[in-house]
């Protein structure tokens, strides 16, 4: 039994931050007390905002001008994910004598609420508290007191999540900028990372070794060791972007040019380097003979690739610290970035991290850090061919991991093997051509994934042959009653592919 460890090693802090760099308040309905949200926006742009007031009552409600901004009306739907979500604050967070009731488990709260992607929250404030001792005299210490709460939760360390150039954050990570930077609550990712997986060990102590056998790690983006350099709402078929620019990584960047004599070259990242979705001759950086092959290219990359190396010996040393002696197989990820794999520059991979100096091969030096950490490689896509790829995409992932299989058996690296998340066209067949391959020896392979599509009876009936045909097991006797009427069936739609043989 194979367990992913759930949990990336950057201590993953979910898309949403409780930044609260300003405190806006929304007064609403509400019987004797006005309401306040603790915002998160980082620059109020209500235009109006005007106070009906019954004379009646102490009921207030807010009517804000529709030239707010952020009341204009969409032409299209919203998705689910611009709406914010806030929660209420128990009714009784500030006593009748203006103090904080149950100081620790607000706090704590919060801290949950920050760790689930929760906006912010809301916070009933009682006239009667805040104006108790005198007409005309205010008191809001107790009020104060939570926002200030609010606040110091809401800070997060700035500059811990991948940054583009465009100043956009990819926060389903942190940045290898700071795997050796207190930014969770006065710890390192690593450190706390450390504690996760001995919490782990210990939690299934009685399982170790036996039940669970092999425990894969997350190194990245997706579980995978590489940079974010394509992000959920862009095209695969660009080239990615590179993510340096959040304020760790620039710092590293820029003490690694004045190291080098270079220090203009500290500045960020390739100006020349293409968008996320553009191709990769769309600008001059990954042509033949371009930025990437300079010698600031080569400064460049070198660092860049860096960082990725180092981060992957960070997390296996942490792992290897924890799991040590326990039984357990230690396994790490890598991708398949066949996209535009037929170009020199390989463009995809640069953005992602993998380069190596002087034309060498590029996952060599992952390979050594596997090799040193004794870790095996998990390396997905096994199911995938050149003939079903178009050819305006240059891409090649037979040849792609061919190579890295290559640099794998140089160090002596143990190979795992996975497919694509989706089923494509021959899968089955490539995915047994690459398991009799005899130049790396795979002994193990994770189909991916269970579900309703796995269960269809199109995709189950061709996972059963896939599976009879792996393991060659002897027909049953119902079986060999029907086996005059065995037949050969090609699971593949292009010519020459292999067939496997179903009862």
């Amino acid at each position: 039994m194979e367990v992913s460890v759930i949990g990336n090693p950057q201590a993953k802090i979910c898309r949403a931050e409780l930044s609260f760099r300003e405190l806006g308040f929304r007064l609403g309905s509400g019987e004797s007390r006005n309401k306040v949200c603790f915002l998160t926006h980082q620059s109020s742009k209500w235009k109006e905002i005007r106070i009906r007031c019954s004379p009646r009552s102490v009921k207030c409600e807010a009517i804000v001008s529709d030239q707010a901004p952020f009341l204009k009306p969409t032409p299209n739907p919203r998705s689910l994910e611009s709406v914010k979500l806030f929660v209420g604050l128990p009714l009784d967070t500030v006593s009748d004598c203006n103090n904080v009731n149950h100081m620790k488990a607000i706090t704590a709260g919060l801290k949950a609420l920050k760790l689930l992607g929760v906006e912010g929250v809301e916070l009933p404030v009682f006239w009667g508290v805040v104006e108790r001792e005198a007409a005309g005299k205010y008191e809001w210490s107790g009020y104060l007191a939570v926002a200030e709460i609010v606040k110091k939760i809401g800070e997060g360390e700035p500059g811990m999540y991948f940054t583009d150039r465009y100043g956009k954050q990819y926060k389903d990570c942190l940045s290898f900028g700071v795997d050796d930077v207190p930014v969770l609550d006065g710890k390192t990712p690593m450190e706390v990372y450390g504690g996760f997986c001995e919490s782990f060990k210990s939690a299934f102590s009685d399982y170790m070794g036996n039940t669970i056998t092999g425990i894969t790690l997350g190194m990245g983006p997706d579980g995978e060791l590489r940079y974010p350099s394509h992000q959920h709402e862009t095209k695969p078929s660009g080239t990615g972007e590179f993510q340096c620019y959040d304020k760790h990584m620039l710092s590293a960047l820029k003490h690694y040019a004045e190291s080098s004599g270079n220090p203009l070259w500290g500045l960020g990242g390739p100006h020349d380097a293409p968008a996320y979705d553009q191709q990769p001759h769309s600008t001059s950086f990954f042509s033949d003979g371009g930025s990437w092959e300079s010698q600031y290219g080569d400064f460049f990359l070198t660092w860049y690739s860096s960082l990725l190396t180092s981060h992957a010996d960070r997390v296996f040393s942490v792992a290897s610290s924890a799991f040590g002696g326990s039984g357990v197989s230690v396994s790490g990820k890598l991708p398949l970035l066949h996209q535009w794999n037929k170009l020199r520059s390989q463009p995809s991979e640069l953005t992602a991290g993998f380069y190596s100096s002087n034309g060498h091969d590029r996952y060599e030096a992952i390979a050594e850090i596997f090799a040193k950490n004794s870790c095996r490689m998990i390396i997905p896509g096994m199911d995938l061919s050149d003939e079903h790829q178009s050819l305006a995409s240059l891409s090649s992932p037979e040849s792609l991991l061919g190579n890295i299989k290559t640099s794998c058996k140089k160090q002596g690296v143990v190979v795992s093997g996975q497919n694509s998340s989706a089923s494509v066209p021959g899968g089955f067949e490539r995915i047994v051509e690459n398991l009799k391959d005899e130049s790396v020896g795979i002994d193990l392979f994770t189909y991916q994934r269970m579900g309703a599509l796995f269960f269809s009876p199109e995709h189950f009936h061709a996972f059963t042959v896939f599976v009879r045909n792996m393991n060659q097991v002897e027909l049953s006797s119902y079986d060999q009653a029907g086996e005059d009427e065995a037949q050969t069936v090609s699971l593949g739609s292009g010519t020459g592919a292999h067939s496997l043989q179903t009862a």
